[in-house]
């Protein structure tokens, strides 16, 4: 997945609306959370604070990135003895990450 925009989105007369938000976040997954994350953060920086679409964008913003360093789990649990790999279980995010859409 590149972080390249679509060109529309990048024309100075685009208003962001929810819907472009909406549409980048579309069936997110954990391998592309993050980047997805980046793409809604740059459409949303310059939106006012309580702008609906920024707003939306900002609680997407927060679901990605748990989402991206948390991951998901899926089939049957670990097995007794062997602990969870460090991807899936990670309890933080990085500090990098929190500011990101700050």
């Amino acid at each position: 997945m590149s972080e390249a925009e679509h060109p529309i989105r990048r024309t100075r007369d685009h208003e962001v609306t929810i819907d472009d938000v909406r549409q980048l976040m579309g069936a997110s997954t954990p391998h592309f959370a993050l980047q997805i994350r980046n793409r809604i953060a740059r459409l949303i920086k310059d939106l006012p604070a309580g702008n609906p679409a920024r707003v939306e964008g900002e609680r997407e913003i927060a679901r990605l990135t748990r989402l991206g360093y948390t991951g998901e789990v899926r089939g049957v649990e670990g097995e007794e003895g062997l602990p969870p790999l460090p991807s899936v279980t990670a309890p933080t995010v990085p500090a990098s990450a929190k500011d990101l859409h700050a």
